[in-house]
């Protein structure tokens, strides 16, 4: 896979200016070598830039709902992707133009702290369980990339971590696992229909605030390279920045793409991989993609989902007559109020994959 050296310069001069509070620039060059233990080869980690915390994550964010946005929400567009969670009986809503801008948002719901960690540049978003070894801590971006993705760092260890290896890869916590959150990611006007009145981060932190209508990276959705080396390549198989689902189970990887899903608005697929069935909702035409485990979370077997089409979020029926919305939980039938197992699903670019995962099998 090429890689730019150096980035555009109309992107240099609107990331710099807008992202970082040092006046640093961009560097694809490995980050200067420190006497410290690294899990990952620190002459892969690279700087990129505006150094840490020169990407500020939100802390305190503040919320409007779809229905009652009073303009708040403008700078989404209908086909702006949102990260969704839901956690107890409240969903909220991460619009990827704000994450594009601070990678990290740290939340709240009651007792549960969470932190929104989402790479610009692999297109993954992934919810951490904030809470490590017992003691409550905010995530921030380091500055650092490990094959292109983010790093984010803990604040009370200043431990460095890899957000697709879901690990801590350098610091006082170092090989411990990320405990993550499953999320969803749905088109601003398929979240503003199904979801009208859940919260929708609508801004940035005071003194932070960017054009949100702006995406900071040029054009790099569109062209094949990215910005930083990555230790493989596999664009044989598909594009590099086409977004797939991918989950990972026992060190391999199953990959799931839209053109599985184009048979009805809403489509169902279901297979074994490493000896559990995943059931997997989608829709090409809607842009989203959900895989779950075909069994409850105590372990009780669920099967034979069938699409329910034009019922916003539920999404299936199975033979029980439970009815199953996007998050896994069944809104109605015998065993309403329970949830899918989750798999920890990610969306993401698919060149992410082959980076981080040498046995990958496409569905």
């Amino acid at each position: 896979m090429r890689y730019y050296t150096v980035l555009i310069l109309a992107v240099l001069s609107l990331t710099i200016v807008a992202c970082s509070d040092s006046g640093s620039t961009f560097s694809n060059s490995p980050r200067p070598k420190e006497e410290v233990e690294w899990l990952i080869p620190d002459d892969e980690v690279f700087a990129a830039g505006p150094g840490k915390d020169g990407i500020p994550s939100i802390d305190h964010p503040n919320y409007v709902t779809a229905s009652d946005d009073q303009g708040k929400l403008d700078w989404l567009d209908d086909n702006d992707l949102i990260l969704g969670i839901k956690i107890g009986e409240e969903i909220r809503g991460y619009p990827h133009p704000l994450l594009d801008w601070h990678e990290i948002i740290n939340d709240d719901f009651g007792p549960t702290s969470v932190a929104i960690t989402y790479c610009p540049l692999t297109g993954t978003g992934i919810g951490w369980n904030r809470t490590i070894n017992g003691e409550k801590t905010t995530f921030g971006v380091s500055g650092l990339l490990y094959n292109s993705n983010l790093m984010p760092y803990d604040r009370v260890t200043d431990s460095y971590w890899s957000q697709m290896r879901l690990d801590c890869v350098s610091g006082e916590m170092i090989g411990l696992k990320a405990r993550t959150y499953q999320l969803v990611e749905l088109p601003w006007r398929l979240w503003r229909q199904w979801f009208p009145n859940a919260k929708v981060v609508a801004e940035g932190i005071n003194g932070f605030a960017r054009p949100y209508d702006i995406y900071p990276y040029g054009n790099y959705k569109t062209q094949p390279d990215t910005y930083y080396p990555v230790n493989r390549a596999d664009d044989n198989r598909r594009p590099d920045k086409e977004r797939v689902l991918g989950l990972s189970i026992n060190g391999k990887v199953l990959v799931y793409t839209f053109a599985s899903f184009q048979r009805k608005e809403i489509d169902i697929q279901s297979n074994f991989f490493q000896g559990e069935k995943i059931i997997v909702f989608g829709s090409e035409n809607k842009n989203f993609m959900a895989a779950y485990y075909s069994k409850l979370e105590d372990g009780t077997p669920v099967s034979s989902f069938e699409p329910i089409q034009n019922k916003n979020a539920v999404l299936a029926r199975d033979s029980l007559g439970n009815e199953w919305n996007i998050f896994g939980e069944a809104v109605s039938g015998p065993f309403k109020g329970m949830r899918l197992r989750r798999t920890g699903a990610i969306m993401g670019y698919w060149f992410t994959w082959p980076s981080f995962y040498e046995d990958i099998e496409l569905f």
